[in-house]
């Protein structure tokens, strides 16, 4: 059993009760949600004639149906409308801020609660959306929630949860030229599995992940939940301290000073003790791209797609699924596959970090003929930060669409689709079978800049080939 691990702490400030089934009774210092799976967790409170317990600690955003061409309201789609319509009565009646459109602080809803400093160290934060685990970069304890759990939240700021056990993930060395955070976390869920983190909260450690910028340990825990971790966390420093500092809604004046010396007492200590440890070295690590139907079938961009023989037999199933699925032949360098659409963006990789560098990839460089290439902002703040710098010029002069913050075609509940057999170049976080909007699309995962390259050339390209 671990002890004095972040987790445990954060999990021990935040008892409320020990439940007779022996689940724990949690308080939920954050909750966040959206236009998705809020409206039928007001209409049971409804139903129950109940209020929402806390409104001051609930935020609102619209993020995962907006269209990202136009968001002139009314939306063309009346489903979407009626949902964002929806959102807005709720948080109207119950007195729950909205981040709406226009508004300057919309957009996806685990970047805007980093970029605005409700995301902070010790908190117990809950979303209506499985990639909560996000906000676990600021030493938080973070997890995606079902309907029936936000109903429960926004009446009572409670959830009846069992604990989970904590893996140490320890990553020596440093990442090298062109391997991103992207690249180390698809590694981490090859190595691992999808299945390896269930019943697991993971702490991303060590050098490697000292020496990453918020961003990229945000990137990095996004996806803990992709290798089966119900959530990911890195504990808080100096680089996470500097990130909060001066946010809308971090402490400010002699609450700072305050709020930092706590902070930094919620670390795992010298004296932790985890379930399990294991250790990876960051400079090993190539760019890497997924082959598959899950974020675990990825590799090296300089290697070949995995034999049945390289493949765990209880694998095996899976993999030949994956080779009809994706047409794909065994033996067959994933570099050089063409691809047909080539998106940036998601709550994985819509920063303006990620932006940056695809933008210097593609700078001087044009979009391969016959390659659909989108950049879609994490947020409108990301958005007009990327504009001031001129990353909207860069991008279209390179052939690329400049689109307004959303989703997008992350999971394609909005325009943003792919069509038929096309295949995509995606720095989102799932490549299941339909996920970005075709019943027979196919979608490689891999980091923004690999996504720039990729569009570039129009095929799987290491992007360290561009790389001066």
């Amino acid at each position: 059993m671990s002890a004095a691990t972040l987790y445990d702490k954060v999990w021990d400030l935040h008892r409320v009760a020990e439940l007779p089934g022996g689940a724990t009774q949690l308080f939920i210092g954050l909750h966040l949600i959206h236009e998705v799976t809020s409206p039928q967790a007001f209409a049971a409170l409804k139903d129950l004639g109940l209020g929402v317990r806390h409104p001051e600690r609930t935020v609102a955003t619209v993020d995962h149906i907006v269209p990202t061409t136009s968001q002139a309201r009314p939306f063309a789609d009346p489903l979407a409308e009626e949902m964002l319509a929806t959102l807005e009565r709720n948080c109207a009646e119950h007195g729950i801020t909205l981040h709406g459109l226009g508004s300057g602080r919309q957009g996806i809803v685990h970047v805007i609660a980093p970029e605005l400093g409700l995301s902070q160290p010790g908190m117990t934060v809950a979303c209506g959306d499985s990639h909560t685990s996000t906000h676990g970069a600021f030493g938080a304890i973070a997890f995606g929630i079902g309907t029936s759990q936000v109903r429960d939240v926004l009446a009572s700021q409670s959830l009846a949860m069992g604990k989970l056990k904590v893996r140490r993930l320890w990553v020596d060395g440093q990442l090298q030229p062109g391997v991103y955070a992207k690249d180390l976390v698809l590694h981490i869920i090859r190595t691992l599995g999808v299945k390896g983190g269930v019943g697991y909260a993971y702490e991303f450690a060590g050098p490697a992940i000292a020496a990453l910028a918020m961003e990229e340990r945000m990137t990095l825990c996004n996806m803990a939940i992709e290798g089966g971790a119900r959530c990911g966390y890195v504990n808080p420093d100096a680089v996470t301290f500097a990130y909060l500092r001066g946010r809308p809604c971090a402490p400010s004046g002699d609450a700072w000073e305050r709020a930092v010396a706590w902070w930094r007492s919620l670390a795992s200590g010298p004296d932790a003790v985890f379930d399990d440890e294991v250790r990876f070295d960051a400079g090993s690590i190539a760019p890497t791209v997924t082959w598959g139907i899950t974020p675990g079938q990825g590799i090296g961009v300089d290697e070949a797609v995995p034999s049945l023989a390289e493949t765990p037999p209880d694998e095996r199933p899976l993999a030949e699924e994956a080779y009809r699925y994706m047409d794909l032949q065994p033996g067959t360098p994933i570099a050089g596959t063409p691809v047909d659409v080539c998106f940036i963006g998601s709550c994985t990789n819509g920063r303006l970090s990620d932006l940056q560098a695809a933008a210097a990839v593609v700078r001087g460089r044009h979009v391969a003929p016959g390659i659909k290439a989108f950049v879609v902002p994490g947020s409108e703040q990301v958005a007009a930060a990327a504009e001031t710098e001129g990353l909207d010029r860069v991008f279209t002069e390179a052939g690329f669409e400049w689109r307004e913050p959303g989703c997008s075609m992350c999971l394609a509940m909005n325009p943003d689709r792919l069509e038929g057999r096309q295949i995509s170049a995606s720095s989102s976080n799932r490549n299941f079978k339909g996920r970005q909007g075709s019943a027979s699309g196919r979608t490689l995962l891999m980091s923004p800049a690999m996504v720039a390259a990729a569009a570039v050339h129009g095929r799987v390209t290491d992007v360290r080939q561009l790389m001066s």
